[in-house]
């Protein structure tokens, strides 16, 4: 009868191997990070105890149950008793389980799993652990009923690895870490070594805590007016990302490479810092981002640092004056520094009278000489303009005229979802990436310039910490201020909002609470018509899930 456990091997690891799908996923949507997978998993008591604990735990009960009520019915003999039963556990397990991941996988995916060489590698390393651990489990649990002629009986059943789905995905993470750390060091190398030996380009590195892929481009935009400038699409701001871009798609005719730098652990930037070896180093902003692994502020501005830390002696330090934190890093900068954009006190260039409307932002940027020149840009919002000032000074010290610069200004683009207005019978603004405190302050001050009635439809924050309440909070009542209604999604997520506003004496008919952006979507027109104003802030995480 032992090959009755190996066709229930073969059922349970195929079991394993499809519910793993999903966990895989999140895995991916957390950049392979294992810690961050780990708090996705502590996050919401569904992601541990969803349908895989339950399939693992229905066909364990069925393991033993099955049999005594097949042998009810069944009379003569035993082994029979035992065949059938086994082959319904496994038939009802496979059916309840094909089900359940057809439910799952068919729902709404922002980011569908993408079958990268480094998830076959994955799968390939769960397929064996799976077929181990099952082994191990018959070898030390069961035991064989010669006398009776019965199929092992286990003391653990197997099916409790279907359960067990989750914590077997991180251990197949865990065993293909040095693997993955080896090729990854491999691809790192040879990006490294490739932007060595371009000598004769100028490497800029940008980091922030938000702001790092608008001022990429507002930059790439600026330069490419004089220079022949690469830099990478999209938020491509992690060591593999740029070093799969650096190693396929930079040429040796580029006098510019601009690389953004992200980062979730302290060290981050360093790694990437070691990568590109820029000489020029731009920190856009320092505020409460990734709280869930920094913890402090004070912890992301010592990681920000990293990359004015990692520029030469001859290199040059780039700071937006924010009256705060990156003002501090540009006290402690020993190295040729600037500071510009809009703040207070001494600036290398700054801006004045600052004009926004449907057709963009107009102002007057002048450098610390007195030299001023008018540019005009079709980006809204303030901190834009904060961040094309910090691109224009680092033009104007890598060897552009101030004429040059707002030709290049003229060149920049909305960044689709980073508070890009789209025209129509209702001015819709759409600053759905990655929002922020004082990015979400700063678009709401922009919906509230526009004429008629303004709407706002926004999860509020996330990946705050133990503050994001309060900055979901503060939210509220900046929306009670600005905002003639609200449309929030995730009713469990939102309630600080919504009490936010309350406290400001906002009018709850004009408040509306929904599961999904889709669900939104049907009450725009009861609170928005033609000449009105919607402004789409923010958007939830690839793996965020209320439910």
């Amino acid at each position: 009868m032992w090959w009755l456990l190996i066709c229930e091997e073969l059922v349970v690891c195929a079991l394993m191997l499809a519910a793993s799908r999903y966990f895989i996923h999140m895995l991916q949507l957390e950049s392979y990070q294992l810690d961050g997978y780990m708090r996705w998993l502590k996050k919401d008591p569904a992601n541990m105890f969803g349908w895989t604990f339950r399939c693992g735990l229905i066909a364990s009960v069925a393991f033993y149950v099955l049999p005594v009520v097949i042998s009810m019915f069944v009379t003569g003999e035993r082994q029979r008793s035992s065949v059938i039963s086994a082959i319904l556990i496994m038939v009802i397990t496979a059916a309840y389980s094909a089900w359940m991941i057809y439910k799952d996988f068919h729902r709404t995916q922002k980011k569908p799993l993408v079958f990268t060489k480094r998830v076959k590698r994955l799968y390939a390393v769960l397929a064996v652990a799976s077929v181990v651990m099952f082994a191990l489990i018959t070898l030390i649990f069961g035991r064989y009923d010669t006398a009776n002629a019965k199929r092992a009986v286990l003391w653990l059943p197997p099916y409790l690895m279907l359960a067990a789905c989750p914590y077997v995905v991180m251990l197949a993470g865990y065993l293909a870490k040095p693997i993955e750390e080896k090729i990854n060091r491999s691809f790192f190398v040879k990006a490294q070594s490739k932007l060595d030996s371009l000598k004769q380009m100028k490497k800029i590195g940008i980091t922030g805590s938000y702001g790092k892929t608008s001022t990429k481009y507002c930059l790439a935009a600026i330069l490419s007016e004089k220079y022949k400038v690469f830099y990478p699409k999209a938020s491509i701001n992690t060591p593999m990302g740029l070093s799969k871009v650096i190693n396929d798609e930079l040429t040796d005719d580029m006098d510019v490479f601009i690389a953004e730098m992200g980062a979730r652990h302290v060290g981050d930037i360093k790694e990437l810092v070691e990568l590109v070896h820029p000489e020029y180093g731009m920190i856009t902003s320092v505020g409460p981002q990734h709280l869930e692994t920094f913890k402090t502020v004070e912890t992301v501005a010592k990681t920000k640092y990293e990359l004015i830390e990692g520029l030469p002696k001859s290199g040059k330090a780039f700071f937006a004056a924010d009256g705060a934190e990156v003002d501090k890093l540009h006290d402690m900068c020993k190295i040729n520094k600037f500071r510009a954009g809009m703040g207070d006190g001494y600036l290398d260039m700054r801006v004045e009278d600052i004009e926004v409307g449907s057709f963009g932002s107009r102002f007057t940027l002048i450098e610390s000489d007195g030299s001023s020149i008018r540019v005009e840009t079709k980006l809204l919002g303030r901190h834009n303009i904060s961040n094309i000032v910090l691109c224009c000074q680092v033009a104007r010290e890598i060897g552009m005229t101030l004429p040059e610069i707002a030709e290049g200004v003229k060149r920049i683009k909305p960044v689709k979802h980073r508070l890009q207005l789209i025209p129509g019978a209702m001015n819709v603004i759409d600053d759905a990436f990655n929002s922020n405190p004082v990015g979400a302050k700063e678009a709401l001050n922009v919906l509230h310039s526009f004429p008629g009635r303004h709407l706002i439809v926004t999860p509020g924050f996330v990946e705050m910490g133990e503050n994001e309440d309060k900055f979901n909070y503060e939210l509220g009542r900046q929306i009670a201020e600005t905002c003639d209604a609200a449309i929030l999604v995730g009713p469990r997520h939102t309630s600080p909002i919504r009490q936010g506003m309350m406290d400001r004496g906002f009018d709850a008919k004009n408040i509306v609470v929904v599961n999904t952006l889709d669900d939104a979507s049907k009450y725009i027109p009861a609170f928005a018509s033609n000449g009105d104003a919607v402004l789409f802030e923010n958007d939830l995480p690839d793996n965020y899930t209320e439910k």
